[in-house]
């Protein structure tokens, strides 16, 4: 992988960035834990009949498939190096985001800007794919921004938290109007809604968790989050109640998804995703964040995976 280098070209000189560098900046295998629910948005979608009164399926179509993955990963990757070119500077003064890409010199504020313009292209280009359903192309810009702006949020409100939450619960809805056509029914639509809202707060909550780490810095810095404006202990207490949300939507789609076939092999899925939140909130005290990223990365992960996996067996079951 190192040998596959690119010529970039910081404010401190030339230098080499290897492939392995670009996927650590857009933080390529944090993708876990939001594709898996575009796909499960999918076969959702595809399972889910078109309306009350026709059990027809929408087609799965091959372009539907790639369009979804494509967007997925360039509207992700254009977020994560927006993210990362406007917070440069403040990278810089946290001791620990120093050493991330653009602080450190490892890649050029110019070529991660470039990367951003180029994957914002590749993102609204890959809507093409969706045609003739025009509607993902019609809102590619919005959400886009959006999805951007995120990125802006902290600097004016401590419900940065949220909007990373939305931003990210956005996927279910957009794949399922994408597959579903411009002309879809609106029946079903509770069962998009319902998985959107289970995600926004699943990530606002573990947001927050992750951010109790910076809660000193960002008051001193003027930043705003719910740990610097509530404290540490404040802010997990804020968390569990997002994650109480969380797992009510994630039960009332258990209960009022079976037109898409979901069934017991999720409703077993949402009571282990309620255990592993348990372990989340467990690992993380306040005065002890040691092991902030074991609750971040691993339980998380876990979560995903186990609702994609039993919300796919449900629906190709049903």
């Amino acid at each position: 992988m190192n040998s596959m280098n690119v010529t970039t070209e910081d404010s401190n000189g030339p230098g080499a960035a290897s492939v392995s560098d670009w996927l650590g900046l857009i933080r390529f295998s944090h993708t876990i834990f939001a594709l898996p629910f575009a796909v499960l948005a999918a076969f959702l979608a595809w399972s889910t009949p078109v309306s009350s009164v026709d059990n027809a399926t929408p087609p799965i179509r091959i372009t539907d498939i790639v369009g979804v993955l494509l967007c997925m990963v360039t509207a992700r990757s254009a977020a994560m190096a927006f993210n990362r070119l406007v917070d440069h500077r403040i990278d810089a003064e946290n001791p620990r985001t120093a050493t991330r890409h653009l602080p450190a010199g490892v890649l050029s504020r110019r070529g991660v800007a470039m990367f951003t313009i180029a994957c914002s292209i590749g993102f609204v280009a890959s809507t093409l794919l969706f045609l003739p359903n025009r509607m993902p192309l019609y809102g590619s810009v919005p959400v886009l921004a959006f999805l951007l702006g995120y990125s802006l949020a902290k600097r004016f409100t401590a419900s940065a938290h949220l909007w990373l939450g939305v931003a990210l619960s956005l996927s279910p809805i957009c794949v399922w109007v994408a597959i579903r056509g411009d002309s879809m029914s609106w029946d079903f639509i509770s069962i998009p809604l319902l998985l959107a809202g289970a995600i926004a707060f699943w990530v606002a909550g573990f947001d927050i968790l992750y951010a109790c780490q910076d809660a000193d810095f960002d008051r001193s810095a003027g930043l705003h989050s719910v740990p610097s404006r509530f404290g540490v202990a404040g802010a997990l207490r804020i968390a569990v109640m997002m994650h109480v949300v969380m797992l009510a939507f994630l039960v009332v789609l258990v209960l009022t998804g079976a037109p898409a076939g979901l069934g017991w092999v999720f409703a077993v899925a949402v009571g282990l995703t309620a255990v592993l939140v348990l372990v989340q909130h467990w690992l993380v005290r306040p005065d002890d964040l040691s092991r902030v990223n074991a609750a971040f990365f691993q339980t998380n992960a876990i979560i995903s995976l186990v609702l994609l996996v039993a919300g796919i067996a449900d629906c190709l079951a049903g």
